[in-house]
């Protein structure tokens, strides 16, 4: 599909946690089906399972089947952040706007059924690990008059920082139970987990202009999953 460039500001949003709630319904499904308890204490995804019977931690292979098994049958569970869909409408009015989501091909379809269902029409394109360089080709293929990223985990806005330097980067953690025990990333403009907060930063950044560039590249940059 070829996008004519239309040179109006651009809002790229990830979607779980920033648009639609996850890690709960997440944990709820696994509570009622899998009798697997998920804390959000831990902030390290893959240990935060336990089964509930023995207190013994899931592998990670484990942990990535029930990820998948959820998205591919559980995806109704998930509803909108508080303030999301009502921004983005907003936002559409002066901004065009596209979903860049860490989710397999496979699932694409889904996702794009899954947010159409609760009104968001945009385009959605899957990826996989670091979204600097697909966010990078959406740039160059749209060519916006400015470009602003929205992602609630700091390794996409490192990755973003390395590949789109002049892209504005917003870290945002929707979902109240998981935002007070996320740092806010050093690699992004600035944190906001409202959306009516947020709408206004975003605002004032397309009215800006581009991000000015940092000297040098971010060091450290690891591929980040869903």
């Amino acid at each position: 599909m070829t996008i004519s460039p239309t040179n109006r500001p651009l809002l790229i949003t990830d979607c779980d946690e920033v648009l639609l709630h996850m890690v709960v319904p997440f944990r709820e499904w696994l509570d009622e089906v899998h009798d697997v308890h998920f804390s959000f204490e831990d902030q390290n995804f893959v240990n935060a399972l336990r089964r509930k019977g023995c207190g013994t931690v899931l592998e990670q292979g484990e942990v990535w089947d029930l990820l998948r098994d959820f998205f591919l049958t559980e995806m109704g569970r998930q509803g909108p952040i508080e303030g999301a869909l009502e921004a983005l409408s907003s936002l559409s009015d002066i901004a065009d706007i596209v979903i860049l989501t860490n989710i397999g091909e496979e699932l694409h379809q889904l996702r794009v059924d899954q947010l159409a269902n609760v009104g968001v029409h945009h385009r959605v394109y899957w990826n996989q690990g670091g979204k600097g360089a697909p966010l990078r080709r959406i740039v160059e293929e749209r060519q916006p008059s400015v470009a602003l990223f929205v992602d609630d985990l700091g390794a996409h806005h490192e990755s973003v920082a390395n590949h789109a330097g002049d892209v504005w980067r917003l870290h945002m953690v929707g979902e109240p139970e998981i935002a007070v025990n996320i740092a806010p990333s050093p690699h992004a403009h600035a944190r906001i987990d409202s959306w009516k907060e947020a709408e206004a930063w975003i605002r004032a950044r397309f009215a800006e202009g581009p991000a000015p560039l940092a000297v040098g590249p971010v060091l450290g940059e690891e591929a980040a999953q869903p």
